[in-house]
């Protein structure tokens, strides 16, 4: 499809230089779309925080990828996406493309106020992320050597943030995936103990998997001054993950996309041979 053609040619992408922000970038300026990179530096800037700033952001777009930081669980998402589709709607927004989460009721009903925004939208439900143990939330514990969390024996079909970027830009440069709730995952469910094999295959060193309770991962955040809030969001999280109801791994990636998504010994190969997962003050020879 030629950029002349393209349903939505001028896109804002929220959270531009987030994990799946930055790499949903180039995958639309290789299709021609004029993108506006949403953060709190881009110009116009883009705060969520700062509900004046939304407006500017928004003029003259087409459609946006809409990444709520910190993320659609905490009480004050319902307030803001509500208002964030009002505004879309007066500034003229066609299309809204939702990062979701997978089996959280606050994401379903972030999902049911754009569904009755008006606006187009897909909602785009994803597992875990791989990066998560590279340049996420647990890459300090993969340069450690202990995955230290409170998930158990529990199962996730973990994703590459770049399998989700891809479905992401297809959503913004075609309207086959409009009004689609996607399930994205990996291949494959893993345990926390098979996924430190897979890194520690990877990278060649021991790095084990630690279970360990609520009050305990708390307590080691804490003594690294990490917000309590968002420690009570992440113990939620793991809360909903251990429950099983995103066990299962799906097909959707697979097919949008035509092939398979990438497993999490991929992911762990190419973020092994880039340094990602080595030891702070070791580089990659």
């Amino acid at each position: 499809m030629s950029a002349t053609h393209l349903p939505y040619q001028n896109v804002l992408v929220i959270a531009a230089n987030g994990k799946t922000g930055r790499r949903v970038l180039p995958l639309l300026e290789a299709r021609g779309v004029s993108v506006r990179r949403g953060s709190r530096s881009g110009i116009p800037a883009f705060d969520w925080a700062r509900r004046e700033t939304w407006a500017a952001a928004m003029a003259g777009v087409d459609a946006v990828y809409v990444v709520y930081q910190p993320d659609l669980a905490v009480p004050s998402a319902p307030d803001d996406i509500r208002a964030f589709s009002k505004i879309a709607r007066e500034q003229g927004v066609r299309k809204v493309v939702l990062l979701s989460g997978r089996g959280v009721k606050e994401a379903a009903v972030a999902e049911t106020i754009i569904a009755d925004s008006g606006l187009e939208w897909t909602f785009v439900r994803a597992a875990w992320f791989s990066q998560n143990f590279s340049e996420g939330d647990f890459g300090f514990m993969t340069q450690a050597g202990v995955i230290a969390l409170p998930m158990g024996d529990a199962v996730e079909p973990i994703i590459d943030a770049d399998d989700i970027a891809e479905v992401v830009a297809v959503a913004l440069t075609d309207t086959s995936l409009n009004d689609q709730s996607l399930d994205l995952s990996g291949p494959e469910a893993l345990t926390h103990d098979q996924i430190a094999g897979v890194l520690s295959k990877a990278t060649g060193r021991k790095i084990r998997y630690e279970p360990i309770t609520d009050d305990a991962f708390r307590s080691a955040l804490n003594s690294l001054d990490v917000l309590a809030e968002y420690i009570d969001l992440l113990v939620y999280l793991f809360d909903v993950t251990r429950s099983g109801v995103n066990a299962a791994p799906t097909g959707d990636v697979e097919r949008i996309l035509g092939r398979p998504a990438k497993s999490f010994g991929e992911f762990a190969l190419e973020a092994a041979s880039e340094g990602l997962l080595a030891p702070q003050g070791v580089t990659h020879g």
